[in-house]
C-alpha cells in the first residue's frame, strides 16, 4: 500500500479482469532424419522449404541407368532404381505442399561429404529426437527416413530399431505432454503387393509399438505416390546407341542441349513413393489453421498425390481401423472416384479406449492442458487464498468459453460444456493449503467426430 503523506487526490488502478489465456500453436512438426549439408543434433527451426535448402541442402542424389536409341527414332528408356534410403528432403516438400507451416528440423547425421551416412540407424534417429525435448514449441513428432530403419519381417515381440524409436517418441510425448507423435506402417517396395503383405505389415507393426502411452501417436497407410521427382545425379550412366556409356554430366546443356533436356524429362516421369507421415502433418496444420484443433484432420484430400501404393478396400480398413486384441488402430489413406486421395481415418493407436480414441480429442486436451499451463504461471507464490482462486477460475472459464463458442466442446451451455472447480473443502484440504498446493479441477465435454454415419431406413405401410 503506498503512503499518504502530502494531501491531495491520488488515483489508484484496480485490475477487475482475470488474465487471459493466448492458445498455444498446433501443430509445429518436429522433423528427424537425414540431410546433406547442415548443423548435425541441433533443432532448427524454418518456416519454407527455401529456407530448409538454404540450411540442410537439397535431397541424395540418384543415379540412373539411360539408354538411347537414335534409330529409326529417338527413344530414351530408364532402368529402374533402388532409391537411396533418405527421403526427408522429399518428405518436407509434401509437408508444405499440404498446408504445413513454421517447424522445427533436427539433422541426425549427414549423407554427404567425409564420414556420410550410408544407411538409416535407429540409433542415430534416437538422439536427434532426444535434442526436442528440450525445444518447447514442437507439438508434433514425425520421422519419415525412419521407415528404412532395419524391421524384419514380423518381427518378434521384442521391439526393434523402428518400434523403439516410436516407443520412445511415445515416452517423450507422455514426459512432456504437449506433442503428438505421426507413425508410418513401413511396407516393402515389391512390384505386386498382396493381401498377405498387407496383413504382414500391419502386424509387424503393432507387434513392434509396445502397449504403453499409445494416445499421444497415431498411424498411417499406405506409402504414397507423389508427383514428386527424383534428383539426378550427374554420374548417372548414358548409353547412346552401341556407343560406350558416358556420364550424364558430359552431356551439358552446351553441348547436346535437346539430349540433355530429352533425358532428364525421361527421368523425371520417375515419381517418388512416400510413407505418409509428412503430408498428414500438413494437413494437421491446415485444418488446424482453417478449422480448428478440435476438428477431425480426415476426410480431407492429400496435394501432390498421384494414389495411394495400395488400393485398400472397406474389409481391409476394418481390420486397421478396429482391432480386438491390440486396439492399435491404423488410420487408412484411400482414393475415391472423383473427390481423389482423402484421409480415410482418425484414430490414434488407443483405438479401443474410450476416452482418448480420437486424435482431435487428444490434441485438444494437450492445446488446452498447455495453454492454460502457461496462462497461469502468474499464480506461483501469489496468496493461496479466495481471491487468487478466483482469478484462476476466472482466467480459466473465459478460455473454455471460448473454446465452446468456436464449437470444440458440446454442449448447450457453457456449464454443459466444462466445469473449472477450485477452492478449500472442493479441491484443496487445508493441509494442502500448507503444503503450498493449488489445486484446479477442469472437465471438458470434447467434441467427438461423426466416424459411422448410420441412415435407418423402413416401409412405411400405406394409409387409407
Amino acid at each position: 500500500m503506498p503512503t499518504y503523506n502530502t494531501p491531495g487526490v491520488y488515483i489508484q488502478e484496480i485490475s477487475t479482469l482475470p488474465p487471459s489465456v493466448a492458445s498455444v500453436a498446433t501443430a509445429v512438426p518436429a522433423f528427424i532424419g537425414y540431410t546433406a549439408i547442415g548443423p548435425v543434433l541441433t533443432p532448427t527451426r524454418i518456416t519454407s522449404m527455401l529456407e530448409f535448402e538454404q540450411i540442410f541442402g537439397g535431397p541424395k542424389l540418384e543415379t540412373f541407368a539411360v539408354t538411347v536409341a537414335t534409330s529409326p527414332a529417338l527413344s530414351i528408356s530408364v532402368a529402374p532404381i533402388t532409391p537411396s534410403p533418405f527421403i526427408l528432403y522429399y518428405s518436407m516438400q509434401m509437408y508444405f505442399a499440404n498446408g504445413g507451416g513454421p517447424c522445427w528440423v533436427s539433422s541426425a547425421k549427414l549423407y554427404t561429404g567425409v564420414g556420410a551416412a550410408t544407411a538409416v540407424s535407429g540409433t542415430e534417429l534416437k538422439a536427434a529426437l532426444d535434442t526436442f525435448e528440450k525445444i518447447d514449441e514442437p507439438t508434433l513428432i514425425l520421422f519419415p527416413d525412419a521407415v528404412n530403419c532395419p524391421l524384419p519381417v514380423l518381427a518378434p515381440i521384442e521391439p526393434v530399431q523402428y518400434g523403439n524409436l516410436v516407443q520412445d517418441a511415445l515416452i517423450q510425448c507422455n514426459k512432456l505432454q504437449d506433442r503428438f507423435v505421426i507413425c508410418d506402417v513401413p511396407q516393402v517396395a515389391t512390384q505386386e503387393i498382396s493381401l498377405t503383405d498387407l496383413d504382414e505389415w500391419r502386424n509387424e507393426f503393432r507387434n513392434v509399438t509396445g502397449t504403453k502411452y499409445l494416445s499421444y501417436g497415431a498411424a498411417y497407410m499406405p506409402y504414397l505416390n507423389t508427383g514428386l521427382s527424383y534428383g539426378v545425379s550427374d554420374t548417372t550412366t548414358v548409353v547412346i546407341g552401341a556407343s560406350p556409356s558416358v556420364q550424364l554430366s558430359t552431356l551439358l546443356p552446351t553441348t547436346n542441349p535437346q539430349l540433355h533436356k530429352a533425358i532428364l524429362e525421361k527421368i523425371a516421369e520417375t515419381k517418388v513413393t512416400l510413407p505418409s507421415s509428412a503430408a498428414i502433418a500438413g494437413v494437421y496444420a491446415s485444418v488446424d489453421r482453417d478449422r480448428g484443433v478440435w476438428k477431425a484432420p480426415a476426410n480431407v484430400s492429400l496435394n501432390n498425390v498421384i494414389a495411394p501404393s495400395i488400393a485398400i478396400t472397406e474389409a481391409q480398413q476394418g481390420d486397421l481401423n478396429v482391432d480386438a486384441s491390440t486396439g492399435k488402430s491404423i488410420n487408412a489413406i484411400r482414393a475415391f472416384t472423383g473427390k481423389g486421395t482423402l484421409v480415410w481415418g482418425a484414430r490414434t493407436l488407443a483405438g479401443n479406449d474410450n476416452e482418448w480414441r480420437y486424435i482431435n480429442v487428444r490434441r485438444l486436451f494437450i492445446t488446452a492442458e498447455e495453454s492454460i499451463k502457461k496462462a497461469t504461471e502468474f499464480v506461483v507464490f501469489e496468496p493461496n487464498d479466495r481471491n487468487t482462486w478466483n482469478r484462476v477460475k476466472g482466467t480459466i472459464s473465459n478460455y473454455l468459453t471460448n473454446l465452446w463458442r468456436d464449437g470444440a466442446l458440446v454442449g448447450a451451455t457453457p456449464d454443459q460444456a466444462f466445469f473449472v472447480k477450485i477452492g478449500l473443502g472442493e479441491t484443496m484440504t487445508a493441509q494442502d493449503i500448507l503444503e503450498g498446493k493449488l489445486i484446479v479441477q477442469i472437465g471438458m465435454a470434447a467434441s467427438r467426430p461423426a466416424e459411422f454415419i448410420i441412415l435407418q431406413f423402413q416401409h412405411k405401410l400405406q394409409e387409407g
